[in-house]
């Protein structure tokens, strides 16, 4: 080799050399440009996103180091225009950080701290003239929130969604606690199984309920509740559900992936976009504790603050009701006439009446009277206007008109007679499903329930969507529960939906939605029965999303009581029914027993009579989902504290620790207890109720039967009232 060649060679080295640091640099800076991580404010959530190499978003949790969430796929599938699934990059990040407090109008705690660290980040797609994307993600002591923006810009305006495909690559085959994905009801018992067992259960967990519709594809609903073999609690939902149709999960039993699955319209489409928009927040809620998966703040936290700018008419409600003895007792019936086929404009008078209606005026006032010698807020009546002949199961347009009575409910005479005892009458509608006749008739509607002294309205959807093909879950439905609780404030009036979307958060955005049903509760004790373990689970996921009006307090369990022929249980003991009041969060309870059996058992009622709707501070003492559930919390504003506990089939020791009260000073403590020999098939009704003196250093251990629970109320003595009790 001669001295011209060596020195080519050395160049051309030299050049590679260049060239190959060039490479590593640009590699280098693309995946700091490509990949961003965010820790939780305490440090122990790591999330990480960052783009595959053709450009698709993906991203990851840990907790502790603990793989939560593996490297999972980002994007939506579109009908009408490109879609949002790959071809990006990153062109902007910003990370902040918020750490503020706010007070819910109604809720479990009076102040409520919103602490994260935040990353947005801004995609654009080089094929699509620059279109661009936001995803953006809060990572929160508890967990992880994040969603989709789509700002308003030149190259988008209007899509249609096929799909959203987000995934949650999970880490192994964990249990988890789940109903089937089904676009129009939630009202079916969970299941307890790993993630592999779902596909040969899945049958066998679908059960009869009305309206259903269950989803084709191996799927699940939200929230979604999980345990890890290496203990960490998992739970998966979404918060802010406005304007968009709600999520199902799909689920891979065999890799442990779950994808979003979102419920369609009439004609197929998942969702209707017009920018600026963005979609609801997807939740991941994460610890080593269950206790910490109760006391998770963090799907109110991504919903907005009211723009009500007066709430002062919104107020917690407690109330008895015409009611369970449609389901029970065999005595009553919603319907006035005896005829199956009626019209709006037929003459109610001339109806042949069955002579079994429950809502009469002579019946109603009965309630009001109970309702006021014990203090309750407000009376429900159900069939108490015309249509309810042949309501159900005609996918019947005009089926009610929300404002005429039956010929004997006396609207004007009632409305007298509860004002004069200071008790309110709480209104009923049912749609029987048709939302476009409840939407035409609301203003009219709303218009008498606010001149006759109506505050408050349960609404109901129970049967197949009009407008037929829409499903309970669907965009249009979304909206259209919303629309109510909007139109509802025009006229200060509060709603408890039945048989709507599941709850998302979304009673903060708008308080006097202040209760929803969306699941499965006390009227299925009387349709086939719930499981013990059904109200251990639900705080778990149902209640994650918002509060439920479950109504308990059923005491006469055994319903062969009433000799209608019925030899159905509610599976559990009177004790359990009382802790309800506590472990199911609402502003809203019902005491939902006749009331003759409540003047049977008058000193277990009284819990019922004292316990609060709202509360100062919660403090969930111990909890396992599909096992037990123990909490404690301090009424708003009062020196008065009450908890409950419930436990499934098995027979357990409830563990109370009074460190929630002040030092330095003894309370007394009203203790309601399972007898020895009581169980939610044997002895329900039997029960113990003591009073001791407690103090922040006390600890009550108290055993709860199978099926059962504890109840304790702590107040303020006198020396004279604390005469003679013990210390616990």
């Amino acid at each position: 080799m001669n001295l011209k060649q060596a020195t080519t060679r050395a160049r051309r080295t030299r050049h590679s050399v260049r060239r190959m640091f060039l490479v590593l640099f640009l590699c280098t800076f693309t995946a700091l440009v490509q990949a961003q991580v965010i820790t939780s404010p305490d440090t122990n959530f790591t999330m990480k996103f960052e783009l595959t190499k053709n450009g698709e978003p993906t991203y990851q949790l840990t907790y502790k180091k603990k793989p939560v969430i593996k490297q999972s796929k980002l994007g939506l599938e579109t009908q009408d225009v490109s879609s949002f699934m790959e071809g990006f990059t990153v062109t902007d990040t910003k990370q902040t950080t918020v750490n503020n407090t706010w007070e819910p109008i109604m809720g479990e705690e009076k102040t409520i701290r919103n602490h994260y660290n935040e990353l947005l980040v801004t995609l654009a797609q080089k094929d699509q003239k620059g279109r661009h994307i936001n995803i953006r993600f809060r990572l929160f002591n508890d967990g992880l929130g994040f969603r989709y923006e789509f700002p308003e810009q030149p190259e988008l305006s209007y899509f249609i969604i096929k799909e959203e495909k987000t995934e949650f690559n999970l880490a192994g085959d964990h249990k988890i606690f789940w109903i089937r994905g089904d676009y129009d009801t939630n009202e079916y018992a969970y299941t307890t199984s790993n993630i592999s067992e779902i596909p040969q259960l899945i049958e066998k967990a679908t059960h009869d309920v009305h309206a259903q519709y269950p989803i084709d594809t191996l799927s699940v609903q939200t929230p979604s509740m999980m345990k890890t073999a290496d203990g960490l609690y998992i739970n998966i939902h979404e918060a802010a559900l406005v304007n968009y149709p709600a999520m199902h999960l799909n689920v891979d039993p065999k890799n442990y992936k779950m994808s979003s699955h979102l419920t369609p319209d009439a004609v197929g489409n998942k969702g209707y976009v017009q920018t600026d928009a963005h979609t609801p927040w997807r939740t991941i809620v994460v610890s080593d504790k269950a206790t910490d998966i109760l006391e998770s703040r963090l799907i109110l936290n991504l919903n907005e603050p009211t723009k009500y700018e007066d709430t002062s008419w919104i107020r917690p409600v407690k109330y008895i009701g015409v009611w369970w003895e449609y389901f029970v007792a065999g005595k009553s019936t919603w319907a006035y006439g005896t005829e199956t086929n009626v019209k709006l404009s037929d003459d109610f008078n001339e109806l042949t009446p069955n002579n079994r209606h429950g809502a009469t005026t002579e019946n109603v006032k009965k309630h009001i009277d109970f309702a006021a010698k014990h203090g309750f807020d407000a009376v429900l009546v159900e069939g108490w206007n015309i249509g309810w002949e042949d309501w159900f199961g005609n996918w019947k347009e005009n089926v009610f008109d929300f404002k005429t009575p039956y010929p004997d409910f006396d609207v004007k005479e009632l409305q007298q007679y509860a004002a004069d005892k200071g008790v309110e009458i709480m209104m009923h509608h049912e749609t029987s499903g048709s939302a476009t006749n409840y939407e035409r008739r609301l203003n009219e509607a709303f218009q008498f329930m606010q001149d006759h002294g109506y505050s408050a309205v349960k609404t109901g959807y129970v049967g197949k969507i009009i407008p037929r093909g829409e499903h309970h879950d669907s965009q249009w439905m979304v909206n259209h529960y919303i629309h109510v609780a909007e139109t509802a404030a025009k006229y200060k009036i509060m709603i408890n939906s039945h048989e709507a979307v599941r709850p998302t958060g979304v009673h903060r955005t708008y308080p006097n939605w202040i209760a929803q049903e969306s699941a499965r509760g006390t009227e299925f004790e009387s349709m086939g029965g719930l499981a013990p373990d059904h109200t251990t689970i639900l705080p778990f996921t149902r209640l994650m999303g918002g509060p439920m009006d479950y109504t308990p307090g059923i005491f006469q369990t055994d319903l062969s009581f009433y000799g209608t022929g019925s030899n159905q249980r509610v599976n559990t003991t009177l004790v359990k029914q009382l802790a309800y009041y506590v472990t199911m969060y609402s502003p809203l309870q019902m005491a939902a027993d006749l009331p003759e059996n409540y003047e049977r058992f008058p000193d277990a009622f009284q819990f019922i009579k004292d316990v609060a709707l709202d509360w100062d501070n919660t403090w969930v003492q111990e909890a396992e989902p599909g096992d037990y559930v123990t909490i404690a919390r301090k009424a708003k504003g009062k020196n008065e504290w009450y908890v409950g506990g419930v436990t499934d089939e098995n027979a357990r020791t409830a563990t109370v620790r009074f460190d929630f009260l002040p030092k330095g000073k003894n309370y007394i403590a009203t203790i309601y207890a399972d007898a020895k020999d009581a169980s939610w098939n044997k002895n329900p009704q039997k029960y113990t109720i003591r009073k001791v003196l407690v103090n922040s250093k006390s600890v009550l251990k108290q055993a709860m039967a199978p099926g059962g629970g504890v109840a304790v109320s702590v107040h303020e003595g006198s020396k004279q009232d604390m005469k003679g009790l013990k210390k616990l």
